[in-house]
């Protein structure tokens, strides 16, 4: 994954963390962008309280992530926005899905509970809007 064009390793994200992880095919996209996000930034607050951090990620450069999590209010909310570019972890976790429209490989929407880098519960999203 990357953040902001340098290499970011998973397992440092994790690490000593509870994390919800979102996958999401694309930021900016319809749903992503005006549904998916926002009601994690609406809830940041009961997150913290709860010594969770989230954090989204999708298939996109870092540039454009950091570019979504400003417009959304998401980094300051305390969101994290990490880009998969290559879609490494979405096919490391088996979510990985071909959109030619979009420019190939996507992922499936998902969220999964991390802590510290063991997934302890994941669902993924069969919906295809």
């Amino acid at each position: 994954r990357t953040h902001l064009g340098a290499e970011l390793k998973t397992g440092e994200l994790m690490k000593g963390k509870k994390i919800v992880l979102v996958g999401v095919p694309g930021a900016f996209t319809p749903t992503c962008h005006l549904k998916h996000l926002p009601s994690y930034v609406e809830a940041a607050a009961q997150f913290t309280a709860a010594d969770v951090q989230v954090v989204f990620v999708s298939v996109n450069d870092a540039f454009v992530m950091k570019a979504w999590g400003e417009a959304t209010g998401a980094t300051e909310a305390g969101i994290e926005v990490v880009a998969d570019p290559a879609a490494e972890l979405a096919k490391a976790l088996g979510v990985a899905f071909e959109v030619p429209a979009l420019g190939g490989t996507r992922a499936k929407r998902f969220a999964a509970y991390v802590d510290d880098g063991v997934v302890k519960h994941m669902v993924v999203d069969p919906g295809d809007d």
